[in-house]
């Protein structure tokens, strides 16, 4: 089976994105074909900086990189380094109906919040129909509020193949509903737009500083204390086993310590657990020759499958 998603480089990585997605991606990487591209395309409806959109795209690389995205074990590249993608982007255009697009709740929501409206915004939908269909990817794991996405993506591969059948294999899209929703420092689910989020890749500092800044209420510190619907127990539970967290459940109880302690416990659970995640990126960020092989190999092993399959394509539709 042949899995595939795309990431944007979009900045710092926080818990939500690796507790929501990333370690989803690297259970696909053990178990089946896993494809996963930086859609720096897909980027551009909404960083209109250069010199930032390439930066991002190295940094969202080595970060990936260093959580457990294995070269040998999975195709990775850019978007941007296999264009066959946006020929089959032009070539599907003909084949969506302008109503499909108008109903995308996506850039509806975007332009309701301020994005300004583009063409590249309004067709977002087809690159990433192209992003899929060009693979023939079998499975897209997606957050819920990506399934339109995927469906509309069946919606135009079924019109292609209605003019030429069998030529586009329609994905199935996964959401993961065991995939924890992670609370951020407010209690909200965690995101950048909230700004309440807990980076990854910080130092123990700012881990620190983020951290103490968990909402909690206001029980002194020799009262026992109520963990189940606490902040800081919820991201605990993401970190510890059964035993750890009797054994916080113990101390919550206790009415000997208060929500300063539990949050020091959080801090050195979170830097323990990216230990070796942190190793990686520093070898990485000083060595990005290897980071843009990487990407590099990835993308010749991407653009076979791609040239390939738009061959097929063009001589269906008379493409010389």
């Amino acid at each position: 089976m042949r899995v595939l998603t795309g990431i944007q480089p979009s900045g710092v990585l926080h818990l939500g994105n690796y507790f929501g997605s990333i370690r989803q991606m690297l259970k696909f990487q053990g178990e089946s074909e896993l494809f996963i591209f930086i859609a720096n395309y897909h980027a551009l409806t909404s960083l209109k900086d250069g010199e930032a959109l390439r930066e991002n795209t190295i940094d969202a690389a080595i970060s990936f990189l260093s959580l457990g995205i294995d070269p040998n074990r999975s195709t990775f590249w850019v978007q941007s380094d296999v264009k066959e993608v946006l020929e089959l982007y032009w070539i599907l255009s003909s084949y969506t109906p302008m109503g499909l697009l108008e109903r995308a709740h996506s850039y509806k929501d975007k332009v309701a919040k301020g994005i300004v409206a583009n063409h590249a915004l309004f067709s977002y939908p087809v690159l990433m129909a192209a992003d899929i269909l060009l693979y023939d990817a079998n499975l897209v794991p997606v957050g819920k509020d990506q399934v339109q996405h995927v469906e509309i993506t069946r919606d135009i591969a079924v019109k292609f193949n209605n003019t030429y059948p069998n030529s586009l294999t329609l994905p199935e899209f996964k959401i993961d509903e065991n995939v924890a929703t992670v609370p951020g420092i407010d209690g909200a689910k965690m995101s950048k737009s909230y700004g309440n989020t807990i980076n990854i890749f910080t130092t123990q500092k700012e881990l620190k500083k983020q951290t103490g800044k968990i909402v909690t209420d206001s029980t002194p510190l020799e009262e026992p204390k109520e963990y189940e619907n606490c902040n800081v127990y919820k991201l605990c539970k993401l970190f510890m086993n059964e035993e750890e967290l009797s054994e916080l459940q113990d101390r919550y109880r206790s009415g000997k310590e208060g929500y300063g302690h539990f949050k020091a416990t959080l801090k050195d659970k979170i830097w323990d657990y990216f230990g070796e995640a942190r190793e990686k990126r520093e070898y990485y960020l000083n060595h990005k020759d290897e980071v843009r092989d990487i990407l590099n190999e990835g993308a010749k092993k991407a653009r076979a499958i791609a040239s390939k399959k738009m061959d097929i394509l063009r001589e269906k539709v008379g493409i010389l």
